[in-house]
């Protein structure tokens, strides 16, 4: 394994290496480029660095081709004469230790979390929620922390709902936050997440933290890919939130660590406008707080996307290594962002930016690196070094050999359903109706039509409430909202869990 405080990127014009130093790249950055410039090569150059330098990489693989990095490669034509123009970059064509994951458990390790885990807030951007909605659930939550019970999957969550409804006394003084109409909506938004397959994001066992960070036996940092080419398509939400969730954690759970020599994890997100497309402005900005913040943490994150406008300004002014692969602009908006995207380097006199920027040919990028005390490098003109592994897809039978011989398999492949919301909800509703039945022989049927005059005052209510009395309850809504948003944001931040 090389081992080497720096890491490089490719060759400049004269053919000498371009990079910098390991120890700042925990400073985040950006892959950007239009279709076919040669980003995902990119990527998987940059991934076999950090693994070369005992650095974990978690990454999602969108289009399904960086599973080559499990593969050795045959560098031939284009590939092997830039390898010959390197002399310096000791290229040896290597697998790399691959884990490989996938939400369905089809391609891959089956990859969950639990909604406690989660939480109301990244769910609610999950289910696009209106501010209404978002109360309630904020309620429902409540409920189930106060009472012991576990919101594993989505089934827990549908029966705290229902007990929801026809239990609101357990509410307290939220109850005013929770009705049918709230309670019916969520549960055609939970609906709609299982057609889209979602419900096999949730549940146990759920992904260990640990699991990413340990290293290969030979020192490299292992590097796990989660197959996202069905998920990114049909669930673009889950995905998205999927990678917030595990952003999150990391900065909840892992130590401050100051000032290192390296990284301990490198995040790898593609398709990253997915990630603020449509975000509430109260989860972006801490998400922002969050980029900025979990350096500290020793993690590294690297957006990748077509265009650096896809992010936010105030994500794009933390990143510290940019590589801009070419970009095309053919009207004036485009042309417009052509400039923007040039205005974001500091500028080289040797270059004209804004030429060289729809010149850039495959496999090559406009690179912006960090100098040794941090301050941001000139732009340099770049050829892209070549990755040691397959540059193309593991076949099925690869695939499976991976999974085969995975130090985690068995550990994550059989779901576990323990006992949980569904379970003591559904025991205590059976409790009660064995109590009636024993007392009241009949209660049996006036329960239902107790619970059936019960819905439908609650529905009369919502239905002739004074204009009044509606705008009480959407102000209180929107209070209690602002006040679980700050402490689940707490958490986020750092806060124990409970």
């Amino acid at each position: 394994m090389v081992q080497t405080d720096q890491f490089v990127v490719g060759a400049d014009l004269e053919g000498l290496p371009v990079g910098q130093a390991l120890r700042l790249a925990n400073r985040h950055g950006l892959i950007a480029g239009a279709t076919g410039t040669g980003k995902t090569v990119t990527l998987q150059r940059l991934i076999e660095t950090f693994s070369d330098a005992g650095v974990a990489v978690f990454a999602a693989d969108v289009k399904g081709d960086l599973c080559g990095l499990g593969a050795a490669g045959a560098p031939q034509g284009k590939v092997a004469e830039r390898i010959a123009s390197m002399p310096w970059l000791n290229h040896q064509p290597m697998a790399y230790p691959v884990t490989l994951w996938d939400v369905h458990g089809e391609s891959g390790h089956p990859l969950r979390t639990t909604l406690s885990e989660m939480g109301p807030l990244l769910l609610g951007a999950l289910l696009e929620l209106t501010d209404s909605q978002q109360a309630a659930l904020y309620s429902a939550f409540k409920v189930a922390d106060r009472e012991g019970l576990l919101l594993l999957d989505l089934k827990d969550l549908k029966a705290l709902l229902a007990h929801l409804k026809n239990h609101p006394e357990v509410l307290g003084e939220d109850s005013a936050l929770f009705t049918a109409t709230s309670s019916q909506a969520l549960l055609r938004k939970l609906a709609g997440l299982e057609q889209q397959g979602a419900e096999a994001l949730f549940g146990e066992p759920a992904l260990q933290l640990e699991d990413i960070l340990h290293p290969d036996r030979d020192g490299r940092g292992r590097i796990h890919l989660l197959d996202a080419s069905r998920l990114v398509h049909e669930a673009p939400k889950v995905y998205a939130t999927f990678l917030l969730w595990l952003l999150a954690e990391l900065f909840e759970q892992l130590p401050e660590r100051g000032d290192a020599d390296k990284p301990l994890l490198a995040l790898f997100f593609d398709e990253a406008h997915l990630l603020f497309a449509d975000t509430p402005k109260a989860l972006q900005e801490r998400l922002e707080q969050v980029v900025r913040l979990i350096r500290s943490k020793g993690v590294g994150v690297y957006f990748v996307t077509q265009s650096p406008g896809d992010l936010p300004d105030d994500v794009l002014a933390q990143l510290g290594l940019r590589i801009q692969h070419g970009l095309r602009a053919f009207t004036a908006k485009e042309q417009k962002s052509l400039r923007a995207v040039a205005d974001g380097f500091r500028p080289n006199p040797a270059i004209d930016t804004l030429t060289v920027l729809t010149e850039l040919g495959i496999g090559e990028a406009l690179v912006g690196t960090l100098e040794a005390k941090g301050t941001p490098a000139m732009v340099q003109r770049v050829a892209v070094a070549p990755p040691q592994s397959r540059i193309g897809p593991l076949s099925e039978s690869e695939r499976a050999a991976l999974i085969q011989q995975s130090a985690l398999r068995g550990r994550y492949d059989k779901p576990i359903d323990r006992e949980s919301a569904y379970e003591l909800l559904t025991a205590r509703a059976e409790q009660a109706a064995q109590q009636a039945e024993s007392n009241k022989p009949s209660s049996a049927s006036k329960s239902e039509v107790g619970g059936g005059m019960a819905g439908a005052a609650g529905e009369l209510l919502g239905g002739l409430a004074s204009q009044v009395m509606k705008t009480a309850m959407r102000q209180a809504a929107n209070q209690i909202g602002r006040q679980l948003v700050r402490g689940l944001l707490g958490s986020l931040m750092g806060g124990k869990r409970r």
